[in-house]
C-alpha cells in the first residue's frame, strides 16, 4: 500500500499563480526523472483558473483536502492470515516462516476473528506449570487430523471442538489398563504405535481419539471396531513424539482470539490511531478495507514509518496556508516569492524565494537554470499565472523580471500575454459567476497574524464594481459569518478593479478599525485604495503595520 508520492501543491484556496505553478513545477521535476511527483491543490479552483485549464486543455490537479498520514499509507502490502479452524502448530509454523510475531485470524471471507499474539501463545503452551495443563489438548478431531497431516480411517472428522486430554500409549498393557480405570475415555487422544494390546484396549473402552503413529499399517479389523466403538481412528506419518507435540498444538486458532480485539480502517489517520494502539492491551491493530475484509496488519513500529507522502510547497511558505496536514508530513522544497512565514524543518531542504510578481515567474526561472524549455502548454500556463499575479504587469509587485520572463514564454507559446490576460480576468471576473456569497469571499482567501491579532483578506478582480455594489449586503454578511467561524479579528474582502487599476475593501473589524485603517471610508465598513492591485505588497503590509500599532 506505500507508495511514494510527492505533491506539488500550493496554497488552501488557490488562485491562478498557485495553480499553475504548482503544474509547471511538477512538470519541470518530471522531466528530470522525477517520476514519484505530482502537481496537486488544496483548494477548488476559481473560475478564473478554469478558463486557463480548458484554454489550455490541460487537467485540473488532483485535489488534495488533506496530507494527514493515514493507516493505509504505513502498513505493508502484504499480509499473512490464518483460517480460524487452523492448528496452532500452522500458526507457529507461519510466525517462524515470516518471522511475525501477530497474524489475523479470520473466517471464511476473511473477516477478521481475533489477533493471534506469539508472545500469549508461548507463555501459555511453552510455560506450563500442572501436568493437566500439560496433557488438556482443545480441538476438533478435523483439526487433530490436519495438524499430524493425518488420515482419518474411521470416525467423523467434524469441526466441533472439544475438550480433551492427550496420553501416549508407551506402557505396558496392564498399566495401560490401569491409567484408563481412572480416566475419561471419551476426553482422551491416546497416541501408540503398532502396539495392538493398547489399541484393542483402547477400543474396548471407546476412547475419543485413537492416533496410529509412525505411518505404520493399519489392519482392516482395527479400522472396523473404531467404527463401532465411536472412536476417531487417525493414522499420522509422524513418529510418537512428535506426534505428541503437534497434538498439544492442535487447538484450532479461533479458540485461542478474543473478539475484543483493535479494528481500525486503511483511511484512519495515524494520529488518531496511535492513542487507540498504545492504550491497547493488543500489540496490533488488524486494519479492515471497506468490505471488512483484513487488509492489513498495523503494529507500534508502523508509526514509526514516515509517511510516503511529502510535499513541494509553491507559492507560500506558512503552514497556516498549506494543506491540512502537512506539518504531519516531510517538506522537501519550497518555491515562493511571499514574505517568509512560521515554519521550520528538521532537515534542510532547498528554498527558493524572489522578490517577483509571480511564483510563476520564479518556476519559469528554475526551467532556465535546468537548461530546459517548457512545452508550449506548460510556457502558457506560466504566462497565465504571471499576468493574473501581476494584474497584466501593472501591479506594484511587477519586476523587470516578470517584464522578461513573460516575454520568452510568450515566445515559446505564442500567446500574447496582455490579451491572453484580459480574456482570463473577463472570464473570471464575474460575481455572477458564484452561486454563494461564502464561495466568492473564500474564492482567494487568506489569513494572517499581527502580534496576536489574526485577520483574513479575500480577493476578486472585477471589471467594473457595479456588480459588487449589488452584492455588497450579501457579502458583508458572509463576512461577519466567517469572522466569528474562523474567531479573527479583522475580516476583509478587496475588490480590484482592473480595468481603472483601483480597489474597494468591505471590512468587518472592532470599532476602532475605521479610525486605524488608514483608507478613506465611503460607505460603512467600505474603503476606497486608489492605485492599490496587490494584497500582498500593498494592502496586507499596511494592515500588519496598523494592527500592531
Amino acid at each position: 500500500m506505500r507508495t511514494e508520492r510527492v505533491y506539488v501543491v500550493g496554497h488552501r484556496n488557490p488562485d491562478t499563480d498557485s495553480i499553475c505553478s504548482a503544474m509547471a513545477y511538477a512538470r519541470l521535476l518530471q522531466r528530470q526523472g522525477r517520476t514519484e511527483v505530482l502537481a496537486g491543490r488544496a483548494g477548488h479552483l476559481n473560475r478564473q483558473t478554469e478558463f486557463v485549464l480548458d484554454e489550455l486543455s490541460l487537467p485540473q490537479p488532483e485535489l488534495l483536502n488533506d496530507v494527514y498520514p493515514r493507516v493505509g499509507d504505513i502498513i505493508g502490502d502484504q499480509v499473512v492470515t490464518l483460517g480460524r479452524h487452523e492448528p496452532l502448530s500452522r500458526a507457529m509454523e507461519l510466525f517462524h516462516l515470516h518471522n511475525i510475531r501477530q497474524i489475523p485470524v479470520v473466517d471464511a471471507e476473511r473477516h477478521p476473528c481475533g489477533l493471534l499474539v506469539l508472545k500469549r501463545i508461548t507463555e501459555r503452551f511453552l510455560v506450563p506449570r500442572r501436568e493437566a495443563d500439560i496433557r488438556r489438548v482443545r480441538t476438533s478431531m478435523a483439526t487433530l487430523a490436519r495438524c499430524l497431516r493425518g488420515e482419518v480411517l474411521a470416525g467423523d472428522a467434524v469441526e466441533q471442538v472439544e475438550e480433551l486430554d492427550l496420553y501416549v500409549g508407551a506402557m505396558s498393557a496392564g498399566t495401560f489398563g490401569n491409567k484408563l480405570a481412572s480416566q475419561d475415555p471419551r476426553r482422551m487422544v491416546l497416541l501408540t504405535g503398532d502396539r495392538e494390546e493398547i489399541q484393542a484396549r483402547a477400543l474396548e473402552s471407546s476412547v475419543r481419539a485413537l492416533v496410529v503413529t509412525g505411518g505404520l499399517r493399519v489392519d482392516a479389523a482395527l479400522v472396523e471396531r473404531a467404527g463401532r466403538a465411536g472412536t476417531a481412528l487417525i493414522s499420522t506419518p509422524f513418529d510418537t513424539a512428535t506426534s505428541a507435540w503437534l497434538s498439544r498444538l492442535a487447538t484450532p486458532v479461533g479458540e485461542l482470539v478474543s473478539e475484543d480485539f483493535l479494528r481500525v480502517e486503511g483511511h484512519e489517520r495515524v494520529e488518531d490511531v496511535r492513542l487507540k494502539l498504545l492504550h491497547h492491551d493488543d500489540p496490533g491493530a488488524i486494519v479492515v478495507d471497506s468490505d471488512g475484509r483484513v487488509a492489513g496488519i498495523l503494529t507500534k513500529s508502523n508509526l514509526l514509518q514516515p509517511s510516503p507522502v511529502r510535499l513541494i510547497l509553491v507559492d507560500h511558505n506558512e503552514l497556516g496556508q498549506a494543506v491540512p496536514g502537512a506539518d504531519k508530513v516531510e517538506i522537501l522544497e519550497v518555491v515562493d516569492h511571499h514574505r517568509l512565514g512560521n515554519f521550520h524543518t528538521d532537515q534542510p531542504i532547498r528554498f527558493v524565494n524572489q522578490p517577483v510578481g509571480s511564483t510563476c515567474t520564479v518556476v519559469a526561472g528554475l526551467y532556465r537554470q535546468a537548461g530546459l524549455e517548457p512545452e508550449p502548454a506548460y510556457a502558457a500556463l506560466m504566462l497565465a499565472g504571471l499576468m493574473s499575479d501581476t494584474v497584466l504587469l501593472k501591479s506594484p509587485t511587477t519586476t523587470d523580471i516578470d517584464r522578461q520572463v513573460a516575454d520568452w514564454l510568450g515566445g515559446l507559446c505564442g500567446y500574447d500575454g496582455i490579451e491572453f490576460g484580459r480574456r482570463m480576468f473577463q472570464a473570471g471576473s464575474s460575481l455572477a459567476g458564484f452561486a454563494s456569497g461564502r464561495d466568492l469571499v473564500l474564492s482567494d482567501f487568506k489569513e494572517f497574524a499581527a502580534g496576536k491579532l489574526r485577520f483574513g483578506v479575500g480577493q476578486v478582480e472585477v471589471v467594473s464594481f457595479e456588480e459588487f455594489h449589488e452584492r455588497r449586503d450579501e457579502l458583508e454578511q458572509v463576512l461577519a459569518l466567517l469572522k466569528e467561524e474562523k474567531g479573527l479579528d479583522m475580516i476583509g474582502l478587496l475588490v480590484t478593479d482592473i480595468v481603472h487599476a483601483t480597489s474597494l475593501l468591505l471590512a468587518l473589524g472592532g470599532r476602532e478599525l475605521p479610525y486605524l485603517i488608514g483608507y478613506p471610508a465611503v460607505g460603512d465598513n467600505l474603503y476606497e485604495l486608489k492605485n492599490v492591485l496587490s494584497r500582498k505588497k500593498q494592502l496586507v503590509p499596511h494592515l500588519l503595520k496598523v494592527l500592531q500599532g
